[in-house]
């Protein structure tokens, strides 16, 4: 990981990176984070856990000025080989395994999108909403307009592993 003057604890509570996980030094990751084994941070994303938590899975990687919040009683979970994109927002919701996360899609509080799933670029997925399993979200506010190909699906996997392969490098 590399010393960071960006991660910082909150009220006694300090970020637990594994050593494995790729983590930007300009990213920013305050109070009750967890990141797990070769996950990725990338340029300027913030990790905020000064209210309630946030759990980073195994290989899941935040992109470029992606934003993770946990405002009270809303834990962030991003299950293993989940994408979070550029720009996009999570506040307060949980992000399934093998799920992609569009450029500026904003999740809020309590949604949930299921294993599978892509959110389109720009989508806003509105508090308390349940995204079904393998299904591609539009739109503002975010709607279901159809089931994601097993291609689709497939891309998910091809850009977690390109992004874990480039993280391993920054980290020689």
């Amino acid at each position: 990981m590399g010393s960071n003057k960006y991660i910082t604890g909150y009220e006694g509570k300090d970020p637990r990176i594994h050593r494995s996980a790729f983590i930007d030094i300009s990213a920013r990751i305050i109070g009750d984070v967890v990141i797990e084994e070769d996950a990725s941070v990338w340029p300027m994303a913030v990790l905020r856990a000064d209210n309630a938590g946030i759990y980073v899975g195994r290989r899941a990687a935040l992109l470029d000025h992606s934003l993770v919040e946990a405002p009270d009683d809303y834990p962030v979970r991003i299950e293993e080989e989940a994408l979070v994109s550029h720009v996009a927002v999570v506040h307060g919701a949980h992000i399934c395994s093998n799920t992609l996360i569009g450029i500026g899609a904003i999740i809020l509080e309590g949604a949930v999108i299921s294993s599978g799933s892509i959110v389109g670029a720009g989508s806003l997925v509105v508090s308390g909403t349940h995204i079904p399993p393998n299904s591609l979200v539009m739109g503002t506010p975010g709607k279901v307009v159809r089931q994601t190909t097993p291609e689709e699906r497939e891309g998910i996997a091809t850009q977690i592993k390109g992004l874990s392969r480039k993280a391993k490098n920054y980290l020689k």
